[in-house]
């Protein structure tokens, strides 16, 4: 067995940044239209349709909800780098087809056709490849805070463009940037001396059942798929909010800004106090308040730049916090053999619910007016919390890893048994086949030093 090692390899570290900025580029071209999207499309023939607005805002994520599970199963049989490129490839030529549409259908057709390159499983695999075990959840994190940053600057950013190139160069910039993407897959990501399937990051045919069974792991899919739902439809009518306030489409920017510097600056608290203090289930049912708070708010306030802002703060806070936190859940909920194929589902239904809030966004706006809007996000916060006040308040968990030599599965059997018997240890489980080993282990009693000697010896 070898000894972990506390610090990334120069290898991991450029694997970990390249892929990082590679998920980071392509959620930008996704997040990049949401504020303008809406106002720009309007004007489109077909736009005077908000329902087909919403269609086309989210369209992406139904394509990408579907294909992106069994993109990751392709990378198991084709490789890693061919998947991502032809995923890139075609959100390339989706940003390219929106970029040059004269009419909302074509962008629809655009959007469809990004969605339909899901790279996002395939990376984590190939993430997986090029990272030990004990490094892998730092290369995670890494892509996590990516896409919070990315998410970010998307929304500052939009505005700005809009009024140097308008959404067409949007699009034909996330094109461009795509191609670029290509570029670094091929050329600064190392190719992995072995692609296999990794148990905590990949999904299995043979677990979706357990998984699907599983209230608890539904629970928070619904979360997932609610937040996303709220978000989408957020950005189908804030922005036409804003502009009857009197601010330019130019100008929103400047609510954009603070409010996302501060709402990140508002997360930091509560997520310490969830994992240090182990509050997780009391600090996830408070920002899921603060959220259908936020779009009361958003309702009330909408005749005012300041109350609209101050409503924006509340819910981007609330934002974050859930997005930080369900991840975690997941990850201590879900049995270790069945993590890779729990994150897989979940992630799924968060496009999915990116799709079904912008297009239901679109036909409340279409039939019923903006408020409607705003109490379809109310509706369905206050069904998320009856839905989530039955969870189980979590284990005080964490998860950690470890990288083994070469052992059979007799071997492995017999190590994960005594790791399962040690102090603080709430589940074990060794892959031979994968030469790993991940643990469940409690915040408080664990010895690390028991393991690493078990490790070490076997």
């Amino acid at each position: 067995m070898s000894a972990t090692s506390e610090k990334m390899t120069p290898a991991e570290r450029r694997a970990s940044m390249g892929l990082a900025s590679i998920y980071g580029l392509r959620m930008l071209g996704l997040f990049i239209i949401l504020p303008i999207f809406a106002l720009y499309a309007e004007h489109l023939p077909g736009g005077e349709s908000h329902l087909l607005i919403g269609i086309a805002l989210g369209a992406y994520g139904l394509t990408q909800a579907i294909l992106q599970i069994p993109a990751g199963w392709a990378s198991d049989r084709f490789g890693r780098k061919p998947v991502i490129v032809v995923g890139l490839l075609l959100f390339a030529l989706g940003s390219f087809i929106a970029a040059s549409a004269d009419n909302i259908y074509w962008i629809i057709a655009g959007r469809v056709i990004q969605g339909a390159g899901a790279i996002n499983a395939a990376v984590m695999a190939l993430t997986a490849d090029l990272t030990r075990e004990e490094h892998r959840t730092k290369a995670m994190a890494m892509i996590g805070m990516t896409i919070g940053i990315t998410f970010s600057i998307s929304l500052i950013l939009s505005p700005l463009l809009y009024q140097h190139i308008g959404v067409p160069g949007i699009f034909a910039l996330t094109g461009v940037l795509s191609l670029a993407a290509i570029a670094v897959v091929l050329w600064l990501i190392p190719q992995p001396a072995i692609t296999r399937f990794h148990t905590d990051t990949e999904a299995s045919t043979s677990k979706l059942d357990e998984v699907l069974r599983n209230p608890e792991l539904l629970r928070l899919d619904f979360g997932i798929f609610s937040l996303h739902a709220i978000l989408m439809s957020v950005f189908m009518q804030v922005p036409f909010v804003l502009r009857n306030n009197g601010l330019d489409v130019a100008q929103h920017w400047q609510v954009y800004l603070p409010v996302m510097l501060l709402a990140f600056g508002l997360m930091v608290p509560p997520i310490i106090i969830a994992e240090k203090k182990a509050k997780m289930k009391q600090v996830f049912m408070g920002a899921v308040a603060l959220a259908a708070l936020a779009q009361l708010s958003l309702l009330l306030l909408q005749g005012s730049v300041w109350g609209v802002a101050v409503a924006l703060l509340l819910f981007f806070t609330a934002f974050n916090v859930l997005e930080a936190t369900l991840p975690s859940l997941i990850s201590k909920i879900a049995p270790l053999s069945a993590k890779g194929t729990a994150m897989g589902v979940y992630s799924s239904v968060q496009f999915l619910g990116a799709f079904f809030g912008a297009a239901m966004g679109g036909m409340l706006l279409q039939s019923a007016g903006g408020n409607a809007v705003f109490g379809f996000a109310i509706g369905l916060l206050l069904l998320w919390l009856l839905v989530a006040s039955g969870m189980k308040a979590p284990a005080a968990v964490r998860t950690k890893m470890y990288h083994l030599g070469s052992l059979n599965e007799a071997q492995g059997a017999a190590l994960q048994q005594r790791l399962a018997q040690l102090s603080g240890v709430r589940e074990a489980l060794v892959v031979a086949a994968e030469g790993m080993a991940c643990l469940k282990v409690e915040m408080a009693g664990f010895d690390e030093s028991a393991v690493e000697q078990l490790v070490k010896g076997e």
